[in-house]
């Protein structure tokens, strides 16, 4: 019988990302570990996103969403505010810096490496969460620097994952 070591699974890299989507004038964003470029003509890129969230309903809305790449210096702060709160109850970019992009995608001006929008093209269902398959319309590059990973955020920042997270495992 084969196990799972769980612990092997930190291994895999992820980044830390802000995707945001609107449903008519409302906008979020939340926190995701999950982008990945898949194909090359026409860019194509994956997003994993918990179908609890209110993120999730307003992509599934409008069939857009944006994508910050967190750069490594970001404070916990702006993590809390897009990774443990819901739009439901608060919104998210009343004291945050931001620009409306040509899918009218909310995205981050500050501590953001890169900013890209995208139009879904497919949907996968997965469980708890859905891969969202999307072609790329636009990307900017706002600053260079490192992009901040999963591992940074657990091992340096000392940050939690929350429970809907794709890679959350429990502390043991």
């Amino acid at each position: 019988m084969s196990t799972i070591d769980l612990r092997s699974l930190y291994k895999i890299q992820y980044g830390m990302y802000v995707i945001s989507s609107h449903n008519h004038e409302r906008i979020n964003a939340q926190i995701a570990t999950v982008v990945a470029q898949v194909t090359a003509s026409p860019v194509q890129i994956i997003t994993c996103i918990s179908k609890d969230t209110l993120t999730h309903e307003y992509i599934q809305y409008s069939q857009v969403l944006g994508i910050a790449i967190l750069d490594q210096e970001t404070p916990l702060k702006l993590i809390g505010n897009f990774g443990f709160k819901t739009g439901r109850d608060c919104d998210k970019f009343i004291n945050e810096k931001y620009t409306v992009g040509i899918t009218k995608c909310p995205l981050l001006a500050e501590h953001v490496l890169v900013t890209m929008e995208a139009k879904v093209k497919q949907q996968l269902d997965v469980g708890t969460h859905t891969l969202f398959i999307a072609e790329l319309l636009c990307s900017q590059t706002i600053k260079d620097g490192i992009a901040m990973t999963y591992e940074y955020y657990h091992k340096v920042i000392k940050g939690k994952s929350p429970k809907n997270a794709p890679n959350f495992q429990p502390q043991n």
